[in-house]
């Protein structure tokens, strides 16, 4: 193997959900304090076999690159399969989720502690482990902040390997994250988003075993200059009443939900081991929207999960509009080694494919839907960029004029096309 090369600052790679973006944010703090020079940090997602595919694949890719680079993989597909990244020639080291949050960790991986390294793997059992890490930042994200308040999931759902890259369940004290907050918002952050694995699980590992909706009203309270409060996905069936609570009275919680929907066949989703029903998800949808009028929600939904008929997925097919979803992200189910689900009858891959595009479909008109009902409607907006911003329902819109980046601006919608509003 080439001697590593440390002249500059680390190469930071991420791939998959924001949570990993978060985290590496996190890193790039870790190894400058640590003075780790001239690596590549690849920060992996394991959810599918194709996420791991392409992990391989920017590793290849990052080394023909920066030729004589010391090569560092960790994230999930990392933790899950560790063997198979110290295996590629590339690879210098492998670190866990677990150890890449961890300052004696970066410390390790300076130049003269790399060259010649001879234990390449560095992941620990993470079912282990039973606090979060102390690596809360300040301002990721440039125009809205992301707060991870919680790691982990306790379920174990047949299709995901996730729990076994993050590890249990395991929650942020509210009073530390409310702390963070309130310096998020001096530094000048109007919106923040709680993010986590399992985010509708925070507080059932703290004392007393408060509720989601509980932190939500703890910081509504605490941070009365915060201006907009945004939840990352949940588990709707998981809903707290005080988190309905702030739905209902709460304008500065925003109306958009990611929900984890899955499917919308019954029998389906009890082969995923999920925990709702389909009228479970459908009274939720309901019950938020008499709350909250102008609530709009996303989900995630699988198609061609195995033994799925056509019958089955019509049920998730018509969930779009039963539900009202204005935000699909559809996923064609890819089976992954080492979950129950990659053991049973596998659909066709031309029709897990053509089931995926139906729901896309599905999805572009929901959302068509969606952006002509918003105009002449005015909405106040967060600048993402100069002509870019999102109004409180999530919903990207366009400007035709300049305006002030970061700052909130009310908008009256013009018009639309191509999935954005116009103002």
């Amino acid at each position: 193997m080439t001697a590593p090369i440390f002249m500059t600052a680390p190469i930071f790679a991420t791939l998959g959900c924001r949570l990993n973006a978060y985290e590496t944010e996190a890193m790039k703090e870790l190894a400058a304090a640590a003075g780790v020079e001239g690596a590549v940090v690849v920060n992996t997602c394991a959810v599918t076999a194709e996420a791991v595919r392409k992990a391989k694949q920017e590793i290849r890719r990052l080394a023909r690159e920066n030729p004589g680079a010391a090569i560092i993989v960790t994230g999930c597909a990392a933790q899950t399969e560790p063997e198979t990244f110290a295996g590629m020639a590339e690879v210098t080291k492998v670190i866990g989720n677990t150890e890449k949050m961890q300052a004696e960790t970066w410390h390790s991986l300076r130049a003269p502690d790399l060259i010649g390294v001879t234990e390449r793997v560095q992941v620990d059992d993470i079912m282990s482990v039973k606090e979060t890490a102390g690596h809360l930042i300040d301002g990721f994200g440039r125009h809205r902040a992301y707060v991870q308040v919680q790691n982990g999931c306790d379920h174990r759902c047949t299709f995901c390997i996730i729990p076994y890259g993050r590890g249990n369940s395991r929650s942020v004290p509210a009073g530390v994250v409310v702390e963070q907050i309130k310096r998020l918002v001096d530094k000048g952050f109007n919106e923040v988003v709680l993010t986590g694995v399992d985010l509708t699980s925070w507080g059932a590992d703290l004392p007393a075993q408060p509720r989601l909706g509980d932190l939500v009203m703890r910081i509504l309270r605490l941070v009365p200059d915060l201006a907009r409060l945004r939840i990352s996905s949940i588990d709707s069936i998981e809903a707290d009443e005080a988190l309905m609570g702030a739905i209902a009275t709460e304008p500065r919680l925003m109306p958009h939900l990611h929900l984890s929907l899955q499917a919308g066949d019954d029998l389906i989703l009890k082969r995923m081991k999920r925990r709702h029903l389909r009228d479970d998800a459908i009274r939720f949808c309901e019950e938020a929207v008499r709350l909250r009028p102008d609530m709009v929600f996303g989900a995630d939904i699988i198609a061609g999960f195995p033994t799925e008929t056509e019958e089955m997925f019509q049920q998730s097919l018509k969930l779009v509009e039963e539900c009202g979803l204005t935000f699909l992200h559809v996923f064609p189910f890819s089976p992954r080694k080492g979950t129950p689900a990659a053991r049973m009858p596998q659909v066709k891959g031309p029709l897990i494919k053509d089931r995926a595009a139906r729901l896309r479909a599905a999805g572009d008109a929901a959302l068509a839907r969606h952006l002509a009902a918003q105009v002449g409607v005015e909405h106040r907006v967060l600048m993402e960029g100069p002509r870019m911003g999102r109004t409180g329902q999530f919903t990207e819109v366009l400007f035709g004029a300049d305006q002030p980046e970061g700052q909130i601006v009310q908008a009256v919608i013009r018009g639309f096309g191509a999935g954005k509003l116009r103002a």
